[in-house]
């Protein structure tokens, strides 16, 4: 994580000040206190990662707080994860409080009021991915929020490996793997979400968005399968076709415009990649499920506005 930002540049009695600054450009709009005054010391390093930024924050003891005042001032939507690696930190959000240390992590949503405490030098990473990447795979966060993730299961560990060792490496790894590797990052980080969600007294739209959860994560499996279809989705999943399209019109969608949808993002980022440029556009549509070429190619231009080969010539990655 190559860009760094720092307090020790600046003048003892503007270094909080500064730090406010600077937290509030890599993350949101925040108030920063500390009781430490001129000797506070902090920095934070960072890299964008596809749709997320991967960064690592080294601070000394302060309270942070995002207020209704300065929600109102932007338009930040975004989930942030906090990966303790030493220190002891602490989150409030959404009517509870928790602690991280290291080897766990938590979230917290920028779009409502949150507070975190940290009483003695810290080091975390924080991994901030747009909200509706987690929306769209589990549904509302209020539920999961300022909730500590440590080894209750094989999932957690796994999700805080799996993005400390992407965000140690984010600065090696080209535009091309990151946008994959950062929709990994949020499938993994939902199905332990989702996990959680099915072990609490929730309310029933919780359930229905852990369900469509894993209806999705099914589907994704099996987008190269020409015969996928909602009945043989609702079969290996054990409900009715009926339900299955019921839970997706919470979010105002059909099974078969999500099929659509997601089988059109994974061609899309597969004709932007240069390891790719050897394969015809009808190999590439054919692998993942589509079994016409016209078809494929008027559906792709009413989704991204452009056809294929368009796309393919004009794409920054090549």
């Amino acid at each position: 994580m190559p860009i760094l930002f720092t307090t020790d540049q600046s003048p003892a009695h503007r270094r909080l000040a500064m730090w406010q600054d600077i937290v509030c450009d890599v993350y949101v709009g925040l108030d920063c206190r500390s009781d430490l005054g001129s000797a506070f010391r902090g920095s934070v390093t960072y890299a964008a990662f596809g749709e997320a930024v991967c960064s690592e924050v080294c601070s000394d003891q302060q309270r942070v707080h995002r207020t209704h005042q300065r929600i109102s001032r932007s338009d930040a939507d975004f989930v942030l994860v906090a990966l303790g690696r030493e220190g002891i930190g602490g989150v409030v959000q959404d009517g509870r409080d928790t602690v991280i240390r290291p080897g766990e992590f938590a979230i917290y949503d920028t779009t409502r009021p949150y507070e975190l405490q940290f009483d003695a030098a810290f080091k975390q990473i924080v991994f901030k991915l747009p909200r509706q990447m987690l929306q769209r795979r589990i549904g509302p966060t209020e539920p999961v929020t300022a909730m500590t993730f440590g080894a209750d299961s094989p999932l957690q560990p796994l999700v805080y490996d799996f993005i400390v060792r992407l965000c140690e490496r984010a600065d090696h790894i080209g535009a091309e793997h990151a946008e994959r590797l950062s929709d990994q990052a949020a499938d993994l980080l939902a199905m332990t979400l989702a996990e959680r969600l099915q072990t609490q007294p929730l309310p029933v739209s919780s359930h229905r968005a852990a369900l469509l959860y894993r209806i999705k994560a099914h589907v994704r499996t099996r987008l190269s399968d020409p015969d996928l279809s909602l009945p043989v989705v609702a079969r290996e999943l054990g409900l009715s076709a009926r339900y299955v399209n019921d839970l997706f019109s919470d979010e105002e969608l059909s099974f078969q415009r999500f099929l659509l949808s997601e089988r059109l993002k994974v061609c899309r980022r597969d004709l932007a990649a240069p390891a790719l440029t050897h394969r015809q556009i009808s190999e590439i549509a054919f692998a993942w499920g589509f079994n016409d070429a016209s078809h494929f190619g008027r559906v792709f231009r009413e989704q991204f506005g452009m056809s294929p080969r368009q796309w393919r010539r004009s794409s920054p990655a090549r």
